[in-house]
């Protein structure tokens, strides 16, 4: 175990057996991969953990992926749409108290176009000085992606959700592709974006062998960023009865991604703590280093459901932030409100 850890701290890729072996651990075995992701994290990036403030900015999506919430087919969401004015002043409260970076999130919503979405990210830019705006906004074409980047925004969040093309078929309808997947994160590492990617764990259909590839792509791609949370049902979509995601399969991801990227930004999901008290600080100490409060209005909170009983108040919150920080130097480490870029940026 040691021998092989040793070996990816390294520079050596594993194999997928070995992959495959590190993410069945448990017990001591896990203990050890984790301690050592975090011994990892903690000589690139010491003992920070970057909060981010998150801005959900609309829960109207065109596309109609099985897993989701706010997927088009379900007539039971509450959808909901904040304004350009109502983003920048979330923004600019987040940055009075303290937030260095903003990240507007929302589903494949057409009444955000390039125009719209530029013109928000000037404003922010312009109103709180010094700070990085991270977009997630789903699958557009590169012309957008570089007006975007024009704009000013520095990072792209886009999960791949699965680099297995017969499972990524399953959770997706027909018209959404791995391959356009593909496109799009190769065009924003193009563009300059700090890159995210990432995947459930435990999404129906899933297999280990799944995952290896999950890694083996990741590991390809070089993203700045991944994000990696477990799956949890939602009751209004075809998954409702399926069972949640290993929060210990999550863990061993998360170490995993850490040894082989030592610099990524690697966020410690609202999904961990949803599904289990204390995820978060889990997440942290298997190699994790951002979290992500919530800054959205609180009226709309409850109406982005990606998943059911998602944590959106408490510390999962920004008006839980002093909590927030109390559970993050119960574990070691101190709460950082900076930009917190990946380290290739100069």
């Amino acid at each position: 175990m040691n021998k092989l850890i040793r070996k990816i701290i390294g520079g050596a890729s594993p194999t997928d057996e070995e992959v495959k072996h590190l993410l069945s651990v448990d017990g001591e075995d896990a203990a050890v991969l984790h301690q050592a992701a975090r011994e990892v994290c903690d000589s690139v990036y010491g003992k920070k953990v970057f909060i981010r403030g998150l801005i959900e900015i609309s829960s109207y999506c065109k596309n109609d992926c099985l897993y989701c919430g706010i997927r088009r087919s379900n007539r039971c969401a509450e959808r909901y749409r904040l304004t350009p004015d109502e983003i920048v002043e979330c923004a600019l409260y987040g940055y009075s108290i303290g937030f260095r970076t903003f990240v507007l999130q929302g589903g494949e919503d057409g009444y955000f176009t390039d125009a719209v979405v530029c013109r928000v990210v000037e404003r922010i830019k312009s109103s709180c000085e010094g700070c990085a705006v991270t977009l997630s906004l789903g699958e557009r074409s590169t012309d957008s992606y570089a007006q975007l980047r024009r704009s000013g925004a520095d990072r792209y969040l886009l999960r791949h959700e699965s680099a297995d093309f017969e499972h990524y078929a399953k959770l997706h309808p027909r018209e959404l592709t791995l391959e356009n997947r593909i496109r799009c994160l190769g065009d924003l590492k193009s563009l300059g974006f700090q890159t995210g990617c990432g995947f459930m764990v435990g999404s129906p259909h899933q297999t280990l062998d799944s995952i290896v590839k999950d890694i083996r792509f990741i590991e390809e791609l070089q993203p700045e960023m991944v994000g990696i949370g477990p799956f949890i049902p939602h009751r209004d979509t075809p998954f409702r009865d399926s069972p949640a995601g290993s929060v210990s399969l999550t863990l061993n991801c998360l170490a995993i991604v850490r040894l082989i990227l030592p610099k990524v930004l690697l966020p410690a999901t609202t999904a961990l703590g949803s599904l289990e008290g204390g995820g978060r600080e889990r997440g942290i100490l298997a190699g994790a280093n951002v979290v992500m409060p919530n800054l959205s209005p609180h009226d709309v909170r409850r109406k982005y459901s990606l998943y059911d009983n998602k944590l959106s108040t408490g510390v999962e919150s920004v008006e839980g932030l002093s909590e927030l920080r109390k559970a993050i130097e119960s574990i070691g480490y101190v709460m950082s409100l900076e930009r917190g870029d990946h380290l290739s940026v100069k």
